[in-house]
């Protein structure tokens, strides 16, 4: 009998799927939909860079946020594979929170987008300056 392992020598990889308009505008919603919400954002920023954060740390980070909303959106962020939850069972309870490798993968999109926002005030200051 042959063996699985030998026979499988490198794991094919998927084919790109090309996307039109209303398939790339659906993309783009779902990934929207994981990412709606006041604070997830901002829950994102501070834990980019390899950060792992206890509650309290989010919590003092996040000054207008209350609990039951951070609570609510590291849920969601959990629950969608963007954050990881660390339960350290001591007494008093210990729970950390850290990006998944996927969550981090987020962070260069993030700066596009930051760049691109750069880019309109600054667009806005030199049509501002050309005006008479």
């Amino acid at each position: 009998m042959t063996r699985t392992h030998e026979k499988v020598r490198h794991t094919p990889k998927s084919k790109p799927v090309a996307l039109t308009r209303e398939t790339a505008a659906e993309g783009v919603e779902n990934i929207l939909k994981l990412l709606e919400g006041r604070w997830k954002l901002i829950i994102l920023f501070h834990l980019f860079g390899g950060n792992t954060l206890r509650f309290s740390d989010l919590e003092r980070a996040i000054p207008g946020v209350s609990q039951k909303m951070l609570i609510q959106q590291l849920r969601q962020l959990e629950r969608d594979g963007i954050v990881r939850r660390i339960v350290h069972h001591q007494v008093p309870p210990k729970v950390e929170y850290c990006l998944t490798d996927w969550g981090q993968a987020l962070c260069p999109a993030l700066d596009a987008l930051l760049s691109w926002a750069a880019l309109r005030e600054e667009l806005a200051v030199s049509t501002t300056l050309q005006d008479p």
